[in-house]
């Protein structure tokens, strides 16, 4: 199953998201990440927050659609914060969509300490939701109980 993480500018959220489904998905699974408007470049805080987690961060890039072209996703999981009004991303194509917001820790004002625990907090949380993901029957669920299942973990 592939999984598309997007988000507005592909550099924190969303490759966060890419990084840690990637450390612990087990066979059959895979996510990337994409942005509607790429910033072209990974937060460097973002990169160091998973190196301190133990997560590889060999590959990561801040990239567009291009990042799927060829092999289309099966779901595709928004991560921005609509709280923030932020304009979320709209996947086209076929593939389950859900949105698992959240806040965008590049945007906490405080020192080194702070801003480093907002991250760290925000890939915390995505954790918990990759977990509860990969802990899904799947060969139980059509795709409407999957949706179902997706949604309900946005709000973990």
């Amino acid at each position: 199953m592939k999984v598309l993480f997007m988000c507005t500018a592909n550099s924190c959220r969303s490759i966060l998201s890419e990084a840690m489904f990637n450390h612990l998905a087990p066979a059959g699974f895979e996510a990337v990440s994409a942005g509607s408007f790429p910033k072209g470049q990974v937060l460097p805080r973002s990169l160091s927050t998973l190196q301190e987690a133990g997560i590889c961060i060999n590959g990561l890039c801040s990239k567009g659609n291009d990042a799927f072209e060829s092999s289309p996703p099966d779901v595709v999981i928004t991560v921005c914060d609509n709280a923030a009004n932020e304009a979320c991303p709209v996947y086209f194509g076929p593939a389950l969509k859900s949105h698992w917001g959240l806040a965008d820790p590049s945007e906490v004002k405080g020192n080194d300490d702070q801003v480093g625990q907002a991250f760290h907090s925000t890939l915390d949380r995505i954790e918990a939701r990759c977990r509860a993901f990969f802990a899904l029957p799947f060969d139980q669920l059509d795709a409407q109980a999957l949706k179902a299942e997706l949604d309900r973990i946005g709000t973990l």
